[in-house]
């Protein structure tokens, strides 16, 4: 088995583990997914659960892009962690182990990117966290950090500035709905709370 393989394979595992179903389960054992918009996340949990349990949610799930990209790089070096840095993306999107229902893959994407490139990533969750403050909404905020990847791989080029795109491709499919609502005007921003009941 070739390096890029193995770390596909472990970087899709370690994305299954979903961090905001483990802190819903440790918060009151509810199923984070069947609540708010449904999604297992940290803007999900945030409306749900609050602040500190979403900033696990985020720590916890960006941590998953760091290992993963750490591992594929340690196995078969820069190929592999790039491979590693998008199958961890779609292990946590797409998690065998809760039906293939998971997160968006923000915090996993900035993980990987942070793993990857520093640089690249700080510059891509600043334009991140400044759009969320600007506009209020964490979907539009999320969608331009991570479409803005590839503006900043540019200088980088060959297999980064790829891997960024096809990340950025992934951010934007997974946010379909928040798009649609934005440009209806119907999308909630930040601070709005989920009750639970």
């Amino acid at each position: 088995m070739s390096a890029e393989v193995l770390s596909a394979l472990i970087a899709y595992f370690i994305g299954n583990f979903s961090t905001s179903y483990i802190i819903g389960k440790l918060n009151g054992n509810i199923d984070i997914r069947k609540y708010g918009s449904g999604n297992a996340g940290a803007t999900n949990v945030l409306r749900t659960l609050g602040k500190k349990a979403a900033l696990y949610t985020f720590l916890g799930d960006a941590f998953k892009g760091v290992l993963a990209v750490i591992i594929g790089s340690r196995l078969g070096g820069e190929k592999a962690a790039l491979v590693a840095a998008i199958c961890v993306v779609l292990g946590h999107n797409w998690p065998v182990f809760l039906k293939f229902k998971g997160g968006k893959g923000v915090a996993t994407t900035i993980g990987s990117i942070l793993a990857i490139d520093p640089i690249v990533g700080v510059f891509s969750l600043a334009v991140g966290i400044i759009s969320i403050i600007k506009t209020k909404y964490v979907s539009l905020g999320s969608v331009l950090g991570i479409v803005s990847l590839p503006i900043f791989m540019l200088y980088r080029g060959g297999n980064r500035l790829l891997v960024s795109c096809i990340l950025a491709l992934i951010i934007v499919f997974t946010h379909r709905e928040n798009i649609k609502r934005l440009m209806n005007g119907t999308e909630r921003k930040i601070g709005q709370k989920t009750e639970i009941r």
